[in-house]
């Protein structure tokens, strides 16, 4: 009967390390898709405990738009419309993220004065081929970063370029800290941001958001290659009902371009 007992438990743990051990190291996570994040369907589906169990790495939004998100060495932040950065509990959701298992397969040093524009376009120049999945982390001391952070919003819930009119913006100098963020290629621009989406917390993990512009001289980058994508849809009335036939990239350029 003992031995029973312990082969049973035994089973059992086993069967709770399942997931964790199929999860594959280059998989790419998503929960729902840009389009519908610009048509305002800003409901929280995914827990981030089930969220965390997809990536340590990664990169969102929460339920009713509130605020940005960075994943980071496991650990979750929300960055809110007031400037403050808080650590995110398990039962919080999000409507739509990116999250990997981060695990840098190259490096690379950034020396010499970058924007953001100038940045991503020497990172393009390193990055061996453009049809897959990048996550990307740059670590350094930057002389300025701007980022923004949308205010919460109510229902019925606007588009995405209509919530982000009242979007906080947020400057800083000289200050140290983490990009946190994805490459996607070309073709898969109706799920998410073609190209680089990045966001930023400082060191100490009290502030940042969705990085709008960056001035940086010295940092590390490291990336990471992945060449599977794995997608959750959300199963709400609105996304179900949804048009998400159309094309979004206009509007997805508009919400992601520095405000002057």
């Amino acid at each position: 009967m003992t031995s029973n007992i312990k082969l049973l438990s035994m089973a059992l743990f086993l069967i709770l390390l399942l997931p964790a051990a199929l999860a594959s190291s280059d998989a790419l996570f998503q929960t729902s898709t840009i389009n519908a994040l610009m048509m305002g369907d800003f409901h929280g589906t995914m827990s981030f405990k089930e969220l965390k169990s997809h990536g340590d790495f990664g990169l969102g939004t929460f339920n009713r738009l509130d605020g940005e998100m960075v994943g980071l060495d496991g650990k979750f932040y929300q960055m809110k419309s007031d400037g403050h950065a808080y650590p995110v509990n398990d039962t919080a959701t999000t409507p739509f993220a990116e999250v990997a298992f981060f695990k840098a397969e190259d490096n690379i040093s950034l020396n010499g004065m970058y924007n953001l524009t100038q940045m991503e376009s020497y990172l393009d120049s390193k990055l061996p081929t453009r049809n897959i999945f990048y996550a990307i982390r740059i670590d350094g001391t930057f002389d300025y970063v701007k980022t923004r952070a949308p205010q919460a919003q109510s229902e019925p819930y606007p588009t995405l370029t209509e919530a982000l009119k009242t979007q906080k913006i947020f400057q800083f100098n000289n200050t140290t800290g983490t990009v946190v963020g994805f490459w996607y290629p070309g073709y898969a621009k109706d799920i998410n941001v073609p190209g680089y989406h990045l966001h930023f917390i400082n060191e100490n993990r009290s502030a940042g958001g969705h990085l709008l512009d960056i001035k940086v001289s010295k940092a590390r980058v490291a990336i990471d290659e992945l060449t599977e994508l794995d997608m959750a849809l959300p199963t709400d009335k609105e996304f179900y009902q949804a048009d998400l036939s159309g094309d979004q990239q206009a509007a997805v350029n508009k919400a992601e371009s520095n405000p002057k």
